[in-house]
Formats: C-alpha cells, sequence, structure tokens
C-alpha cells in the first residue's frame, strides 16, 4: 500500500545560493522547520544549500519566507529557487543529512570573522572548559577562507579534518540548541589545535598556556615574537617600546613604512587615534580590518612605528589568540605581516622557521594548518568616510555583482604591484585576497596558489584569461602561457572599470586614473590619465604632459631624479642643475640622459608627486613605495585650504587631446622654495593647484563629450587631500563624482576592472 501525504499538505524544494556555507544556515534552518513542524532535510552542496521541506502550507511559506527575508548575519542570500515536488510520508522530522560534493563548485566561501562576544565571554570565564583558549569559536564566528580545502564546506574539506571531536565538543555540534551546532572548526583544549612557543632554533619551549605566558614574557621584555594567526604569520612587539620597535624594522629590513597596531579595546583605541563613526564601525565590525585613523596629540606609541606620519593604523583583536595576547600585554602591540620587506606573509610552520626564526626571540604556533594565506585588510578614515586600501582577510573571497553578467567563465590575473585575481561566472566575480608584488618569487608563489585556489572553490574553469598590455608583468606571461583565449586590458582602463564595477555601472564616464604608472597603448609609460570610458572600451581625451624617466624604475625609489626632470622641463637646464647640486652629485648624468631622445618618457601623476616632495626637501629617496606621496600628502594636510594659495598649471586642446602642463607649478614651487616659503605651504598649493586644474580640465572635456559622470581612479586618489578637492569642485560644476570604497584604488582593484572588461566584451 502506498502511504501518501495528509490533505493540505505541501513539499517544496528550495535551492538557495550565495554565502551560504559556514555561516551557520544549516542549523538556522533546521531550528526554524522543526518549530514550524515541518519534515524534510536540508544539505550543504556544491552550489550551496538546498532544503526540502514538507507541512501545511503556510508553515512552509513561512520558512521560504525566513529564508529569503531573515537569514543568518553573517550568510548572503542571492538567488533562491523553489518548486513544489510530491509530498510523501518517507520524512522522519526534519534533518541535516551528509552533504553531498557532486557538480562543479559554485558556492561562495565565507570570509574569516572575527570572534563573537559570546565565544570571548567564554574564553574570559575561569569556570568555562574554554577559559584561555585561543582556538574558541562557534557558527557566528572563526576562521572559514582560510581553512577551507574544498566545498561544500564541512569539517573533511577543512584544515580541521584532522580533529575529531571530543564527547562534549561532539555533544554541541550534534544540539540544534546550542550556537556550535554544525560549526565546522569547533573545538577545546581537549580535542582541538593546541598552541606551543618555540626559539629561534626551532625547538619547543613550552605549550597551552604556558607558551601564551612566555611570549607575552618576551613582548613586555622588550623582545619580538612571531604569532601565527588566523591568515598567517605576524611580526609582534611593544608598540610603545622604541628600541622594541627599531630592532624589529632592523630585524624586518623595514626602514619607514609604518606598522600596524593591534589593540585590546576600543577605548584603548581611542586612546591612539581620533575615531569617527565610520571608522569605529569598521574597526569593531566581524571583519575586523585595520583602520588608518589620525593620530592624537601624545599618543603613547612610540615614534618608529608611524615614522613622520599623522594617522595609526589601529586594528582590534580577531581571534582569541589575538584578544589573550593583547589583553595579557595590557599595551599596544606593533602587528606586522609576518615576512621580510616585500615578500608575502607566511603561513606554513617550516617556511615561518626558515623566514621569520632567524628574525625573532620566539615563534609562538599553533598545529591547526592555514591552506591560504591572506594579510589583513586595510582601510583608511578620512572625513567621515572609509576607502579600501588593501582587500584581504575579512573581505575575501566576498563576491561581487558584475554590472554584466559574463557569457564565459574568465580568470583575470591583475597587475604586478599589489595584485590580487579575480574570477567571474554569470553574473558574479569573486576577488581575491592581496597577493603582493610579484617581482618576489615567494609573492608569484602565491599568486598561483591563489588562482588555482579560486578556480577551484568557484568552479571556475576559465575560458578566457584577461591580463595587463605590459609585457613584462609577470601575470602577463602567466596568461600568455596558459594556452587559452587571452584579452589584453589597458591598465587605466581596468582601474577606471573597477570603479564602474563597484558602483554597479556600465558607463559611459569620464574617468580620471592618476597613478604610477602602466602601459598604454601607444607603447609609452601612461599615469595621469583622462578617459572617456565605458565597460566595453575607452578612448584617450586627455593626459598630463609627458617628461622623462630617467633610469626607470631608479626614478621611482629615487624621486630626486624626477625632481631635477621637472625642474629642466618648468625652469630651464641652469635651475635643473641648480637643484641637482643641492640634491645628488649624479644629477648632472641622470640631466644629461633625460635629454636623451630614447629615454623612456611618462604621463605619470605619482611621479609628479614624488618631484614636489624632492623639490620641498621631504625625500630624495624612498623606503617603500609611495613614501615621498604620503609624506607631502601629510604635510600640505597640516594646512587649512583657507589659508593655501593654488599654484598654476597649463591645459591646452591639441587636435583635440588635452594637456595638462603642471610646469609652471613646479616653477612656482621653486621660486617658493629658493625664497623660504615653508615647506608645508607649498605642499598644500601644489595639492590645491594641481586638483584645481584637474576638475577645470575633467569639467571641460565632460563637456565636451556629454558626459555627466567622472570616475576617479588610480593609486594617487588615495590621497584624501587631493581626491577631496578635485571631487568638491567637480560637484560644484554640477557633475556625478564616482569614488572607491569597496574595492582598492590602487592596483589592488586591476583584477575587479579587468573582469568586467571582460564580461562586457563577451556580450558583444
Amino acid at each position: 500500500m502506498v502511504e501518501t501525504a495528509a490533505p493540505g499538505t505541501e513539499r517544496r524544494r528550495l535551492r538557495v545560493r550565495g554565502t551560504v556555507q559556514g555561516v551557520g544556515f544549516r542549523p538556522f534552518v533546521y531550528r526554524h522547520a522543526v518549530a514550524l513542524s515541518l519534515t524534510g532535510f536540508v544539505c550543504n552542496d556544491a552550489e550551496g544549500v538546498l532544503i526540502e521541506a514538507q507541512g501545511p502550507e503556510p508553515a512552509v511559506a513561512e520558512l521560504c519566507r525566513m529564508v529569503l527575508e531573515c537569514p543568518p548575519p553573517l550568510a548572503r542570500v542571492d538567488e533562491v529557487r523553489t518548486t513544489t515536488v510530491a509530498p510523501g510520508r518517507g520524512d522522519d522530522g526534519f534533518r541535516i543529512v551528509e552533504s553531498t560534493g557532486h557538480g562543479a563548485a559554485s558556492v561562495p566561501v565565507s570570509v574569516d570573522v572575527a570572534t563573537c562576544a559570546a565565544c570571548l565571554a567564554e574564553v574570559d570565564d575561569p569556570t568555562d572548559r574554554r577559559h584561555g583558549y585561543p582556538f574558541a569559536n562557534c557558527t557566528d564566528c572563526g576562521p572559514r577562507y582560510t581553512i577551507v580545502r574544498s566545498v561544500p564546506y564541512d569539517r573533511p574539506g577543512t584544515t580541521m579534518a584532522g580533529f575529531a571531536m571530543c564527547g562534549p565538543c561532539r555533544a554541541e555540534y550534534d544540539d540544534p540548541a546550542d550556537r556550535r551546532f554544525h560549526a565546522q572548526p569547533n573545538a577545546c583544549p581537549v580535542c582541538g589545535p593546541r598552541l606551543r612557543l618555540a626559539d629561534a632554533a626551532g625547538a619547543v619551549v613550552a605549550e597551552g598556556d604556558a607558551a601564551l605566558d612566555r611570549a607575552v614574557q618576551v613582548l613586555v621584555s622588550g623582545g619580538t615574537v612571531a604569532v601565527k594567526g588566523v591568515g598567517g604569520y605576524h611580526l609582534a612587539a611593544d608598540g610603545t617600546d622604541a628600541g622594541a620597535v627599531a630592532g624589529l624594522r632592523r630585524r624586518k629590513g623595514r626602514d619607514d613604512k609604518p606598522f600596524a597596531l593591534m589593540v585590546a579595546d576600543v577605548a584603548q583605541a581611542r586612546r591612539l587615534c581620533h575615531l569617527d563613526a565610520a571608522a569605529l564601525e569598521a574597526l569593531t565590525s566581524p571583519r575586523r580590518p585595520v583602520v588608518v585613523a589620525p593620530r592624537r596629540p601624545g599618543a603613547p606609541v612610540a615614534d618608529g612605528v608611524a615614522p613622520g606620519l599623522p594617522e595609526l593604523g589601529l586594528m582590534l583583536p580577531y581571534s582569541p589568540l589575538h584578544h589573550l595576547l593583547a589583553t595579557r600585554c595590557g599595551r599596544p602591540l606593533v602587528m606586522t605581516s609576518g615576512n621580510l620587506t616585500d615578500d608575502p606573509i607566511a603561513h606554513l610552520d617550516e617556511d615561518a622557521a626558515a623566514r621569520l626564526g632567524p628574525l625573532v626571540d620566539g615563534v609562538l604556533q599553533h598545529d591547526r594548518p592555514i591552506h591560504i594565506r591572506c594579510d589583513d585588510s586595510v582601510l583608511r578614515s578620512a572625513g567621515g568616510r572609509l576607502q579600501m586600501l588593501r582587500r584581504s582577510r575579512g573581505y575575501a573571497p566576498e563576491p561581487m555583482r558584475l554590472p554584466v553578467a559574463a557569457r564565459r567563465p574568465l580568470l583575470a590575473v591583475g597587475a604586478e604591484l599589489k595584485n590580487t585575481v579575480t574570477v567571474a561566472k554569470g553574473p558574479t566575480m569573486v576577488p581575491s585576497h592581496h597577493i603582493g608584488d610579484l617581482g618576489h618569487l615567494a609573492a608569484y608563489t602565491s599568486f598561483l596558489q591563489a588562482a588555482a585556489h579560486l578556480c577551484r572553490l568557484c568552479g571556475v574553469e576559465p575560458e578566457v584569461v584577461v591580463h595587463d598590455l605590459h609585457p613584462e608583468y609577470l601575470s602577463t606571461k602567466f596568461a600568455l602561457d596558459l594556452g587559452i583565449e587571452t584579452l589584453a586590458v589597458q591598465h587605466h582602463h581596468a582601474h577606471v572599470a573597477s570603479c564602474l564595477a563597484e558602483h554597479g555601472r556600465t558607463g559611459p564616464v569620464l574617468g580620471i586614473a592618476f597613478d604610477g604608472h602602466g602601459m598604454g597603448t601607444d607603447g609609452t609609460l601612461w599615469g595621469g590619465e583622462f578617459l572617456l570610458a565605458d565597460l566595453r572600451g575607452f578612448e584617450r581625451v586627455g593626459h598630463l604632459a609627458p617628461v622623462a624617466l630617467p633610469g626607470g624604475a631608479a626614478a621611482v625609489r629615487e624621486p630626486w631624479r624626477m625632481a631635477v626632470t621637472w625642474a629642466r622641463a618648468a625652469a630651464g637646464p641652469d635651475a635643473a642643475a641648480a637643484l641637482g647640486r643641492r640634491l645628488d652629485p649624479r644629477a648632472p648624468q641622470v640631466l644629461a640622459l633625460a635629454e636623451r631622445h630614447d629615454v623612456l618618457r611618462t604621463t605619470s601623476a605619482g611621479r609628479l608627486f614624488d618631484a614636489v616632495a624632492a623639490i620641498v626637501g621631504i625625500r630624495g629617496r624612498v623606503s617603500y613605495e609611495g613614501q615621498a606621496a604620503v609624506e607631502l600628502e601629510a604635510l600640505a594636510a597640516t594646512v587649512p585650504p583657507g589659508d593655501a594659495v593654488p599654484y598654476r598649471a597649463d591645459v591646452d586642446m591639441t587636435d583635440g587631446m588635452l594637456v595638462l602642463d603642471p610646469a609652471p607649478m613646479i616653477g612656482a614651487v621653486l621660486d617658493d622654495v629658493a625664497r623660504g616659503r615653508p615647506p608645508a605651504a607649498v605642499a598644500a598649493g601644489f595639492h590645491l593647484g594641481l586638483a584645481a586644474a584637474v576638475a577645470s580640465a575633467a569639467t571641460d572635456l565632460a563637456g565636451r563629450h556629454g558626459v555627466g559622470t567622472v570616475a576617479l581612479s588610480g593609486g594617487v586618489f588615495q590621497n584624501v587631500v587631493l581626491s577631496r578637492a578635485v571631487e568638491v569642485a567637480l560637484a560644484g560644476a554640477g557633475l556625478e563624482v564616482l569614488v572607491h570604497r569597496h574595492v582598492p584604488p590602487n592596483d589592488g582593484g586591476i583584477s575587479v576592472g579587468q573582469a568586467a572588461v571582460a564580461a562586457a566584451a563577451s556580450r558583444r
């Protein structure tokens, strides 16, 4: 006899896509289904979450509504497809069933999430079995992306596979009423990962809580400790101890680039920096980025943390281990990437022992493997707004919507510096975590791993690989060696496209792309560009006046070279020679090189900032990318805008091409420096003068070409003084202005722009 369902019974199958694995989605469905007296099942699979629910029609409809409108806090539901299927009597209540991995993966993996308040309360509670445990987590928090090897997201597919849960942990995992119900990284001191402290030679000297105490002793005594976190190793030191910070700089080979600080709580953060509402929200969010904010006068940190800069980068602890370290040390801790300068962050224990062991007084590590390295994300707070500078842990690999869906799966491989990769399929793209500068072998190896891992997790078998025009970029060479169809996207078009994609736009816009440099379609190095652009293509309608780039990469490391080159262009060879005598004895040779017809030439806005920084005496050589420009901006920011006198630039049209020539500005800068005008006043005048010229040029071009929207992109627009002045002027002219918030304006956003351009090209 065939059993049939009761009259009025309905059974629906729900296919849920989005970020729905590793975020407590199945327990959420289970609890509500049981409360509604439904039968059926829920499971993870390669596409997301599959639900079949059976019961009275109103109860089934209510579950469908909750799935769509009220998912768990960490979930992001992109699509719910519902079909009605024949009801039956075979279900025994509602169950979470074993996941299936059949089919191509297409489910986004959740980002790593900071420890929730409930787990921290257990860690701090002397009566709790997880008291002082550095790896407490639940369905609402903990590692995700960095421990996932494969999807569906279940413990066997993570680096927790080797840890068998003890009885109490298994009971929590199996209890629908417990917040650790089906929490895949669930663990405790009995069955989970364990802490150990090794000395510089790799010998284990303490384990468990004793390892933590010994590490704290090293830090408060002025030593340096390598700390294995969620996405890799940090190098930690006492941020209030000038000797400790100087020692860390010496060991790491990092002369001036600012260090990030980890503070125990918001109160400690407020003692160091001015935090507006946006900065505070980001700092305390589950994503836990580094937030760069204005430092308070007399902030109790060593000068060497951020030499010469008016801001500090702060973050709150995002794992129980970091929480325990910060609270037991009781002072701000430098928490910088565990690497030598320009190498990727170390994440494997053997690599950390080899690369970091010689730099530190102890290595605080644990036995939970990190599958994919993921550095800290960095946001900058200024004037009530946040700008993404580095999109990584806590944000990657969060999907983004493509303005135009891709017809074919694709891989975008980004630029050479600040590399990221992006995969795209259909209406969705997934940018990777920050990878770094590919000129270093370890970073290139990380690039290969990230591209393969992201394709595997997202179920993307690329049919098209998208790359930069520059033939010498390692990412370009990788793309050309894959043996599949390629698409080259001009560097500055990719910048503008990344801004369009972030805002869900297709264009057209007038894009202003100011950066260090990128290969232009004419074979020269562009870097100060006005582009009439949409996602399908662009027309170069304006640019900064080109000048020589004497020495190529050497001119990037030594801004004095650009100073004498611009001085020659603005005021002639005698003025350039006089400046050169002040800046560097090699100036005559550099000026001779600049006069050659075969020397590289560039329209770079970044190199223009370098030139002014060197002329005013800020810096003739840099120890990290953009240092001269960053310090020039910091100096300009000390002058109220109303007190600054902007310098003038020339703007001319020649055969339909606008050329913005900063030569008059450079001439005025040279004159004012010679007269002894304060460097801050010169820096402010340069910023406001350039902003006025850019806004005037953009307004003219927008009118000529009939567009009402301007997009600002490229690393130079990380400069708040410049970008704000340009925005205000353009808005005053009645133009809409698009700026970056969630995608870095620097080369970290290039792969996003490449993917958006390629997706639009696929629709032709």
